[in-house]
């Protein structure tokens, strides 16, 4: 079986992407926006042992076996023609045919390929302080200059708000700091804990705009180090304290309010996300706020797990919960929920320019 017939029987003949391969084979329109070019028969190798998960085809393109060129987001447009029910046995076994299988049973017999460098391998208890530092450093302390050219001058990495159509990023992220700071009531003289406090950027917001003090935590050096970098440039070293520090040991509460922007994502599953709703709750005066600003998930996500992409190479450790869950998780605190809202449409437009 040729890697286009494998493709005919995976996408249909007529894709909107052009797709060729290391044997010869094309699928496609030459002229289309998004080219896929499958270099290597390690490449098939990868897809094939790890059963058409996605996590074959990540570390094919990693490994530098796949490229794509052209339009990225071309890629989306054949998401639903890939769904893993179409690929079953014997297609997987075609796939590997010109590896020398010809049954199911020989897909056991093929020398597994080392993964690339950059997957991601954490040791100690899950979740402990050690292991969720690890996790932490193993992204987002790959440079503060990659994430300047991701992410823009705004330096923030989570979803923004867009009030208008033609808004730029910072724009938009000013935006969304401005309504979290609107949603605490923060008031001039008040104190803030901004948990997972990242570069800086929303407790540099408050304080400039809001009066406030802030205390910024978090446990990646680079961040804390740019942080506060950008905390004196602005001027605000009297306002805007940045600390290295796990949030189980904040221990010098209460404050008037509590930000917590894109941080439950790393704390872990249903215990984990109790214990850190728990902890906020202490840390909180009777009467304060509390805002989370998280990825959810649907109910009826089905994702994949410890071997999924995300968790591989780029989330380590990471969960998502479903929004009923964090209510109830923060209800069991002791919280009132006051208020939610959804920014699915304002976060596809904030990962574009990303």
């Amino acid at each position: 079986m040729s890697i286009q017939d494998i493709l005919i029987s995976v996408l249909g003949e007529d894709v909107p992407l052009r797709v060729t391969a290391y044997d010869g084979s094309s699928l496609g329109p030459a002229d289309a926006a998004t080219h896929i070019r499958i270099l290597s028969p390690d490449a098939m190798q990868r897809i094939v042992m790890a059963r058409g998960q996605e996590i074959g085809f990540a570390r094919a393109i990693i490994a530098g076996e796949i490229e794509i060129e052209g339009d990225v987001f071309g890629l989306f447009d054949i998401t639903d023609r890939v769904a893993a029910p179409k690929l079953d046995r014997n297609l997987i076994v075609g796939a590997a045919s010109s590896l020398g299988v010809k049954s199911w049973r020989d897909l056991g017999r093929l020398r597994p390929l080392a993964p690339p460098p950059e997957e991601i391998k954490l040791e100690g208890r899950l979740h402990s302080r050690n292991r969720d530092a690890a996790a932490i450093s193993s992204h987002y302390d790959v440079s503060n200059e990659f994430y300047e050219l991701v992410l823009g001058r705004s330096m923030t990495y989570s979803c923004a708000v867009f009030d208008h159509e033609d808004d730029p990023l910072h724009l938009a992220q000013a935006n969304k700091y401005d309504l979290i700071c609107r949603k605490i009531a923060l008031e001039p003289g008040m104190r803030l804990l901004d948990i997972g406090c990242g570069w800086g950027s929303m407790a540099i917001h408050a304080a400039r705009h809001f009066g406030v003090q802030v205390v910024g935590v978090t446990i990646s050096r680079e961040q804390a180090e740019l942080a506060r970098k950008r905390v004196a440039e602005a001027g605000l070293t009297d306002q805007v304290e940045i600390r290295i520090q796990d949030y189980r040991d904040i221990g010098d509460g209460p404050f008037d309010a509590i930000s917590s922007i894109g941080m439950a994502e790393h704390v872990g599953g249903a215990k984990e996300l109790r214990t850190y709703f728990g902890q906020v709750a202490g840390l909180l005066k009777p009467d304060g706020r509390f805002l989370n600003h998280a990825i959810s998930q649907a109910a009826t996500f089905e994702g994949q797990g410890k071997n999924g992409f995300i968790q591989r190479f780029v989330f380590p450790d990471g969960e998502l919960h479903e929004i009923g869950e964090s209510i109830t998780a923060m209800q069991e605190a002791g919280f009132e929920a006051r208020h939610m809202e959804t920014f699915l449409l304002h976060y596809a437009r904030t990962l574009r320019p990303w």
